[in-house]
């Protein structure tokens, strides 16, 4: 597939046509500028012709923001990977100086590079747009990105100039997100992965805004990691911006396969990163949790095991979570915590043969029966797999109404025991049989 980057200053309109041409609402709009800070992806198609989009945040030149260095060096990234560039002007302000520094970057740019003209919903604002040829990018595309006129001359003149490439059929890959609070190490950790900056990382909280997918390889698999913004406390999320950046975090959680759950080892597992945990529990998702800044703990040889000890007393009962100490800054463990992400992830998807489950479990359970209730005993005849998602099991028995939680956990306990449900939720369900 071609790829388009849509680019231009801060406040024209990039993410609200980034946002309709990939029918979702992923990027956030907001009126105030600087709202996208890193490079987002999606994927659109245009008469039967498929490619990727790149929504990227305002360039800036000269600016002291220390985000506006950041913003810019992810936009030459953009440009650098496209095959196609869309330079967007806003009508309503006409030519500003920071659109001739943008106009002045693409001209030295050896691609096709389509001047768009955002913001043109009228005849006189058709007129006003003119002024725009003293770019010098040439003719140039009016549109409404709010509703959509305009946009199709444009499309058709863009996937024209896109090269032909083979068609590829894409398979819905596992998702791993990268969750927890603000400033934890999320993004760094991410950028350390892949060996590039693709995200944008400042020691200020509330950097990353959207939640946003970098397809990523190793150990001969192939899976989306899933950048998010940090979570806090209801009552500290003071804009309207971050309220929808963590949205967007939560919608992360809810739709995806596994959540690396990082903390910061200087904070400890606080409240708000228990949240997290059961809100991704709540989920039936896999769990990893990563110990990030171990480098910045004064430890002895006791310390890790004690740190351990501290997040599954916090966790319990479900404590067969795998935890994994790593330092971003100084790569280490950073495989190593997605060599567990992919175990927790093949544990998630694991079925179980049902001849196998029987002749495993029903010996355990004749030697170690329900609690008879009030004179009544509980017999279990047979157990099988859902087939769901994730890990769910039913035990056929007679009075399945008799058997109560903490025998349900010991018929757990057996699982994880005998099958290895390590860092997965497991949901066990009496059935009558």
């Amino acid at each position: 597939m071609g790829i388009v980057a849509i680019v231009g200053r801060p406040n024209v309109g990039k993410s609200t046509f980034f946002n309709r041409l990939i029918q979702r609402r992923e990027a956030i709009v907001d009126a105030v500028s600087g709202v996208t800070r890193d490079r987002h992806y999606g994927k659109t198609d245009w008469n039967g012709k498929e490619f990727s989009l790149i929504d990227t945040g305002g360039y800036v030149v000269g600016s002291d923001d220390v985000f506006e260095a950041e913003i810019d060096k992810q936009v030459e990234l953009a440009i650098d990977e496209a095959d196609a560039i869309i330079f967007m002007v806003d009508v309503e302000s006409g030519v500003t100086g920071m659109d001739e520094d943008v106009a002045n970057l693409l001209r030295k740019v050896d691609k096709p590079v389509f001047l768009v003209v955002n913001k043109v919903d009228n005849n006189k604002r058709a007129e006003d747009a003119v002024e725009f040829y003293a770019l010098g990018l040439g003719d140039y595309y009016t549109i409404a990105s709010i509703n959509g006129s305009g946009t199709g001359d444009l499309l058709d003149a863009v996937v024209e100039a896109l090269p032909e490439k083979e068609d590829i059929e894409e398979e819905q890959l596992p998702r791993f997100a990268v969750v927890g609070r603000p400033n934890a190490g999320k993004s760094s950790f991410i950028n350390a992965l892949i060996g590039e900056e693709r995200y944008i990382v400042t020691d200020i909280s509330g950097t990353t805004r959207d939640a946003i997918d970098t397809k990523y390889n190793r150990f001969g698999f192939e899976f989306n990691l899933v950048d998010t913004a940090g979570i806090r406390k209801k009552s500290k999320v003071k804009e309207d911006l971050e309220f929808y950046s963590v949205m967007r975090s939560i919608r992360a959680i809810e739709h995806c396969d596994v959540c690396l759950l990082v903390l910061d080892a200087t904070r400890g597992f606080d409240g708000q990163v228990q949240n997290i945990f059961w809100l991704a529990e709540r989920n039936r998702k896999g769990v990893v949790i990563l110990v990030n800044k171990w480098d910045l703990v004064e430890k002895d040889t006791r310390t890790a095991k004690a740190f351990e000890q501290y997040i599954k007393k916090q966790i319990a009962p479900f404590t067969d979570v795998p935890i994994v100490f790593i330092s971003v800054l100084n790569k280490q463990r950073i495989f190593k915590a997605i060599e567990t992400a992919v175990e927790v992830y093949k544990n998630r998807t694991k079925r179980i043969k049902t001849s196998v489950l029987n002749e495993v479990l029903l010996p355990i359970i004749e030697q170690n029966p329900p609690p008879a209730y009030k004179g009544k005993y509980v017999k279990i005849k047979y157990i099988m797999q859902l087939p769901t998602p994730q890990p769910q099991f039913a035990f056929f028995c007679n009075l399945p109404q008799y058997v109560k939680d903490p025998y349900k956990r010991f018929l757990e306990n057996q699982l994880r025991d005998h099958f290895n449900f390590n860092g997965v939720p497991v949901s066990v369900y009496m059935r009558k049989k």
